[in-house]
């Protein structure tokens, strides 16, 4: 990884989401006493005044919003970028309480998903901060599979605590890399059926031998991704499953599945070709992504102009 890019991360991951856990308890408590349709309600104005107080995220959303539209983002737009992103939180509440019946989940794909559980071996599968995880994890559940999120180690003390303030009573399973076992614990719930998710989308922390920055096109410009994921994958001889759970308005979910890679039968001289490949097929799926539903990326910083957060606030 270049300093250049080191540098960017670090100065990322100084930078913490403006949501704070009391803010998150109380949304909490109102969501589960009023109920979805009179939560949804505040979320106008909630959106509203990110809008008018996030100076930088409004920014960076009407200059992502003009690569993906492939027009000037208007004001609007960006309003509903705001408003997607609090919608999705909001859910998150009543998903992680398991309330499923409240949603129309569409699968889509999820052949793919199933051709690789007909194998006897779980799925490794990577997303990005797009639409919701919670969504793609209900689908899970509602199927009686088991499924965990791949991070690592403050991330996941990140996102437990984010969870802990949202759904005390959830239980999300998380991996959290960079232990000395990590990799065992994560091929024993792979060899025992379960579904292991993470996002790659933004770079991970560690040395250049863990994974690579590599600069790839990207909604017209370069970028900067992460090849960790897929070394992981490599690593384990794993299939790699595309994972995104699209917010379609209303209690709507589209979920997304499609083939990425399959490296069950890779050998170590190959690793490195076949490991590139499944990455510009990622970003290239994300980017057909990010221009069908523009408004479900969630990333609100300068994705081209510096690297990706080394740290996520699980949110």
């Amino acid at each position: 990884m270049n300093p250049q890019a080191e540098t960017a991360g670090a100065a990322w991951a100084d930078t913490r989401e403006r949501s704070h856990l009391w803010a998150l308890r109380l949304m909490r408590w109102f969501a589960l006493a009023a109920g979805r349709r009179a939560a949804r309600l505040l979320l106008h104005p909630i959106t509203l005044y990110f809008m008018l107080t996030g100076a930088t995220a409004r920014r960076e959303s009407a200059r992502y919003l003009a690569r993906a539209l492939g027009r000037p983002a208007r004001w609007c737009d960006v309003y509903r970028h705001f408003h997607t992103f609090a919608a999705t939180i909001l859910d998150r509440v009543y998903l992680l309480q398991e309330r499923y019946d409240a949603f129309e989940l569409q699968p889509n794909g999820i052949a793919s998903m199933d051709e690789a559980l007909a194998h006897g071996e779980g799925i490794f599968m990577v997303g990005a901060h797009m639409g919701s995880f919670e969504a793609l994890r209900a689908l899970g559940v509602r199927r009686g599979l088991r499924v965990a999120m791949v991070m690592y180690e403050d991330n996941a003390r990140l996102i437990n605590t984010t969870l802990a303030a949202l759904a005390p009573q959830a239980s999300l399973r998380t991996i959290a890399l960079g232990r000395i076992d990590a990799m065992l614990d994560l091929r024993r719930w792979l060899d025992a059926g379960g579904i292991a998710g993470m996002l790659g989308d933004r770079t991970l922390p560690g040395s250049s031998q863990r994974s690579r920055t590599v600069v790839l096109p990207f909604l017209g410009a370069p970028a900067s991704f992460s090849d960790g994921p897929f070394r992981l994958a490599a690593m384990l001889r794993r299939r790699v499953v595309f994972m995104s759970g699209l917010y379609l308005g209303g209690n709507r979910y589209e979920l997304r599945f499609s083939p990425l890679a399959d490296f069950s039968n890779a050998q170590a001289g190959d690793r490195d070709a076949l490991v590139g490949t499944a990455l510009a097929r990622y970003v290239t799926t994300l980017e057909e992504l990010c221009r069908e539903a523009p408004h479900n990326w969630f990333n609100f910083f300068d994705f081209w102009g510096a690297a990706p957060p080394a740290r996520d606030e699980g949110l």
